[in-house]
């Protein structure tokens, strides 16, 4: 039986959400003078609550937006190492090291699942010892430069579990001979706890709490 820790990043690991800090960290290395657009964000987010624009397009824009597109692959990788860096420094929960340290030594396979880039996420995860990934994905012009365009779903609700669920064929490793825990701080994910064998909601939403507590789930409450 091969044992698996499955967690989500944002709110459950760290602290606070990634994905805005990414962007301005970004932004300020790779090309500061497109802080100018960073009002834009406003009529972005009004757009999203209004839903003429989905979370996955949401996130397209906003990288548009600071970022540009195509950006430099080269250029953005040592710009995530710095984010990585700089989130470990300040951003992440100490119980949640110290889990992963435990499950780490003690035989499980570490996997992020996150809605987060997949770029940017991948070098904070190696930081922390995963041995796997699952984010969002971005498309890449002929030259390999990251393009403001997401590669296949957004890895979020239903998605995230797709994902996860053909991670683990691409892997060989069958539902009945693997044993999944999963950690997250949202109900958003309610399909990837209700896969796993056991759930944990770390650090939940009010709305989380009251789905565990009915269905009597552990819960962890970091910082």
């Amino acid at each position: 039986m091969t044992k698996i820790a499955l967690y989500d990043l944002d709110k459950t690991i760290t602290k606070r959400p990634t994905y805005l800090p990414f962007l301005l960290h970004a932004a300020w290395r790779y090309d500061r003078r497109r802080l100018i657009f960073l009002p834009g964000f406003g009529i972005l987010f009004a757009l999203y609550l209004v839903r003429a624009l989905d979370r996955g397009g949401l996130k397209e824009r906003m990288q548009d937006m600071l970022l540009g597109s195509p950006v430099d692959a080269e250029k953005m990788a040592a710009i995530t190492e710095s984010f990585a860096e700089a989130t470990l420094a300040n951003n992440l929960h100490p119980q949640a090291l110290d889990r992963i340290a435990r499950e780490k030594a003690t035989g499980y396979r570490l996997v992020l699942a996150t809605a987060s880039y997949s770029f940017y996420a991948g070098p904070l995860a190696q930081r922390l010892g995963f041995d796997d990934v699952i984010g969002t994905e971005v498309e890449r012009d002929e030259d390999g430069n990251i393009l403001a365009k997401i590669d296949g779903e957004n890895c979020y609700g239903d998605a995230k579990l797709r994902r996860v669920q053909v991670w683990a064929e691409a892997q060989g490793l069958a539902k009945d001979d693997i044993e999944i825990r999963f950690y997250s701080d949202s109900p958003t994910d309610l399909p990837v706890f209700d896969w796993s064998d056991e759930p944990l909601p770390t650090n939940p939403t009010s709305k989380l709490r009251k789905i565990a507590d009915k269905r009597g789930w552990r819960i962890f409450a970091w910082g």
